[in-house]
This record gives structure tokens, sequence and C-alpha cells, in this order.
């Protein structure tokens, strides 16, 4: 690398943006040796209650760290409040009502079981997980101010947010975990399309006891949508954060809306359908809309989270899959890095994570809301209730349905040896059956452990009553390449038959790349094309 003089300092992986994404980059990274920078500009945490749900998938991740258990002891809310939803028709206090199944639906399929807190407490324990990892370096208080690259690495100035001093950082790959206003998507010349909903939104966090109380009508929640004819579709959200006072309220608001001469109080009782007393303890503006970035790579610069996508707070969907990209990056750039991934690899982040993101953006939201809209417009209770009972009724199963079919999967993917004709899309079908590019569901072992306790930090093979010599023709072959390897043999019954197959390798992220039930032709060829090797 030619720079010049005046480096501060060079690490393998520079991180811009300290928040959840970034924070988990550099967890993931440091832990695999790697050594990185994190650039945030917020020494302390800021206190608004977003990206509260956190999918089965998601505490996967903080089971690898270790830190599951420290994560479920900062929730706010009690370990058994229910995370589902309310849904009313008009008003909270309305007659028409229904607590349908979302997530709980899937929970047999993942080792973990979902959790829900404010984005800060989570926050605290990624932050606090980060200390103990000794190969990344978090430095609080700065902001990156222009990036630069070339074909041997990347440069990066950064600025003290107090005006303190500067400094110039060095580094093989620069990944921009910086928000949807991020300074690398920008520098870097990746652009991002998608929908403008056009539309304004009130957020307010507050605290209301006598709202605490109206809820018990209903069965124990921590979210409860309101829909009204009048938003074409769009939610009057309530979101619990601890059970007994505190919420917030997302709503459209119209577009001339000024903070002068708003009333923050009105669209919230309206919503609620009863006077009740409120104590602000923030109020602000957002804008709600869809977009993805054109590809998530530009050379040695990479982004996540929400500088690569960004959608309004539906379904718990950002900050979940932000925490999937810094997975899927993560063991690639490691591999990279140390020599047994190649650039094919680290292509695939982008050919295997956009895709996803765009389905969830414009399929699992933006259809969403037209399909509420279309719905509301044609049943109304006033015009006929027969009818509006009959419909009202059936969206409880479709509601269910929906989360059933949120299964993100890689079966296009160029490093996985998926399906004739597979795509990388956010559509599937949950199955404890092991599929190329499908996570992996758990199952137990005839040593009563799960297969998720003994899951390598590098691929796994599971040879479950595999062909004699099958297995360890593909162990050979990742000790060849310096691929790190682990082997799980075991019996091919005591359920394990519910993978459908009996040599399953599964990926670092816990995704498979391949299936059989024979030996693998070319056990090389194998691990070179799953490792992006060529």
């Amino acid at each position: 690398m030619h720079w010049g003089a005046f480096v501060d300092k060079h690490y393998q992986v520079i991180i811009a943006g300290g928040g959840p994404v970034g924070v988990a980059l550099a967890v993931h990274l440091g832990s695999r040796g790697i050594s990185c920078a994190l650039i945030e500009s917020r020494p302390t945490l800021h206190r608004i209650p977003k990206g509260q749900n956190l999918t089965q998938r998601t505490l996967e991740h903080f089971y690898f760290w270790g830190i599951a258990d420290e994560l479920r002891d900062a929730r706010l809310m009690p370990r058994n409040h229910p995370i589902g939803e309310i849904t009313a028709y008009d008003t909270l206090m309305g007659e028409y009502w229904h607590a349908p199944a979302g997530r709980e639906l899937v929970k047999d399929f993942y080792f973990e079981d979902l959790d829900r807190m404010p984005q800060y407490c989570m926050e605290a324990v990624l932050r606090k997980k980060l200390t103990t990892v000794k190969a990344a370096d978090p430095y609080y208080g700065w902001t990156v101010h222009e990036i630069a690259q070339s074909a041997d690495g990347v440069r990066v100035n950064i600025a003290q947010e107090d005006g303190g001093g500067t400094a110039v950082l060095t580094g093989e790959y620069l990944v921009g975990c910086d928000g949807a206003r991020s300074t690398v998507r920008e520098q870097s010349g990746i652009t991002r399309v998608g929908t403008d909903f056009d539309k304004l939104m009130v957020l307010t966090v507050f605290r209301s006891k006598e709202l605490h109380e109206l809820l018990k009508r209903f069965p124990p929640r921590s979210t409860f949508r309101v829909m009204h004819p009048d938003f074409d579709g769009y939610w009057q959200f309530f979101g619990r954060i601890d059970v007994g006072e505190g919420f917030f309220f997302h709503a459209p608001v119209a577009r001339d809306t000024r903070r002068e001469d708003f009333d923050f109080t009105g669209p919230l009782r309206k919503a609620i359908g009863a006077d009740v007393a409120i104590e602000f303890d923030y109020t602000g503006f957002w804008e709600l809309r869809n977009a993805v970035a054109e590809t998530y790579r530009n050379g040695r610069v990479f982004i996540a989270g929400d500088a690569a996508h960004s959608h309004p707070p539906y379904g718990g969907f950002g900050l979940n899959n932000g925490l999937e990209d810094s997975a899927n990056l993560a063991w690639k750039l490691a591999a990279r890095l140390q020599g047994w991934g190649g650039e094919a690899l680290l292509d695939s982040y982008s050919a295997e994570r956009r895709p996803v993101f765009r389905d969830v953006a414009e399929d699992f939201i933006a259809k969403r809301i037209a399909a509420d809209g279309e719905f509301y417009a044609r049943h109304n209770p006033a015009r006929d209730r027969a009818d509006f009972e009959a419909a009202w009724a059936a969206r409880i199963t479709d509601i269910g349905q929906r989360a059933q079919k949120y299964e993100p999967n890689y079966e296009g993917s160029a490093v996985v040896l998926g399906p004739a004709g597979g795509v990388t899309t956010a559509h599937g079908e949950h199955r404890i059956e092991a599929r190329a590019g499908h996570h992996l569901a758990p199952r137990g072992l005839s040593s009563g452990r799960n297969v998720y306790e003994e899951l390598g930090r590098g691929f796994t093979l599971l040879a479950f009553g595999a062909p004699a010599g099958s297995a360890q023709t593909i162990a050979d072959a990742a000790q060849t390449l310096n691929v790190p390897f682990k082997l799980i043999e075991d019996s091919y019954d005591g359920g394990r038959e519910a993978y459908g197959h009996r040599l399953v390798l599964v990926r670092p992220d816990q995704f498979i790349a391949w299936v059989s039930d024979e030996a693998a032709a070319d056990p090389v060829a194998l691990m070179r094309q799953v490792c992006g090797l060529g």
C-alpha cells in the first residue's frame, strides 16, 4: 500500500459506524482474530426505543457470541410477557380487534427464541462484549470524513467530534455501517433506489399508566396496530417499552406538518379512543420510504445495515436484517484475509443479502401497505357489518401465514450448491429438512446435545449414517485448502432423519452450502466453490 506518510494506524478492516450493526461486525471479526477499527460519533447511546423486536435468528447470533443470557437479562419487560401484536380497527377501544399469531409460529426452526427490548439495551450488551474482543479498537467520539481506496487497500480520514484531533487509518477493507445518510456509501459511489411513499410520520415516546390500564382489555401483548380507513393502509402503531407506563407511537400526519404548531397529543388520543393522561419523553418526525443500494460492494468498500437498506419500522425487519448482514459479511472477510476464501466469496455478500432486503422492502412492507389500504377501502362495518366481520376474521390467518413465509434463503448464490434455477429471496417455507441455501434447523444428537451446540466456527459437516469414507474425503479436502472445518458424525435416526439428507455441509453463518446422500464426486471442487475459490 502506497499512501505515503502520516498514517496513524493500520487495521485489516475499518468499520464506519458503531450502531448495533457496526458493533456486531466488530465482534464477529475480532473474535475471529481480524484486527478492526470501529469509528462511532456517539460516545453514549441514544435512548429512543427503536428496533425493539429481535427475531429468533438474531438471538442465535448472541448465542454464538456467548451473551444470549446477558441480552435477555437486559430486557425491560418481564421474560414471560408475550411479544406478539394486537390489531384493532378504528381505535384501540373499538369493537373489532384480534391477536394474530406471528413469529412464534416458526420458533421450532431456530435454536433460540425471540425477544424484545429497546435497541439501546441491546447495544449496551454488544458494546460490553466488544470490550472483551482484543482485536477490535473502538474510536468513540470520532467521525469518518473522507475515504479513498486503491487496488491494495483503503484509507480513512477521521476526526474527533469535539474538534480535539484527526487521524488517518489504513486497512485492507472498509465497511460502512454508518446509517441511511452513509458517508461511506456516498463517497464510494454506491447509489440507492426504492419506494418513496411521500408520507411524513410522527414519533412520540411517552408515559401513560392510564393507557396501560386500558390495554388490559386485551390478552397481554407488546405491540398494537390501529387500522383506520382514512390512512390508506398505513399503520398507527403503539409499542410497549415496559409493562406499566412506557410506550412509543408512530402515525401518518399531514405532509405540511410543522413542529411549532402541531398537537402531538391529538392523534395519539384519537388512535386510543380515550382521553388518557400522557407525559412525553420525546417527539419528532420521520420520512416513510424504502431504499436499497444497487450493490453492497464497490471494490474494497462494503456497506451494511441502514447504509445499505432502509424502510419503515414495520415488522422489525431493519435491525434484524442489519445484524444478518454483519453475520454474512464477517466470516467472508475473515476467510479472504486468512487465505481460505476467494473474491467470489466477497462478491456473494451483495448477491445474497441485497435480494433479501429488496423483497422485504417491496413485498413484505410496500405490498402489505397497499393490500391493507385496499382491504379497508373494500370492507367497512358502517356499510356492511356482516361482510366486514367475515373479512376481518379471515385476516387473522393471513397475518400468521405472512410470518411463516418470511424465510430468507440463498438458493441462487454462486457459493451454494442449490437447486437448478434457485433464486435468492426473502420468500420461502420453514422446514426442518436441510436444503442448500437455507438456514439450518436445530436437531438433537444422540449425546443429548443439540447440533447448534456442536457447530464449529468454520464449516461443519453433519454426517448422519453417511456412506463409509464420504465424510472424511470432504474433511481431507478442507484440510488441503486450509479451511477451518469440523466433522459431526451420528446415526440417521432420533429425529435427525428429518434433515432428509445424510450429509449436510453448514457454513460459518449456519446456512447450508450443500446436501447429499452420497459422497461428493470431487470434494476439493466442492470446498473451492463454497469458499469462492473458483
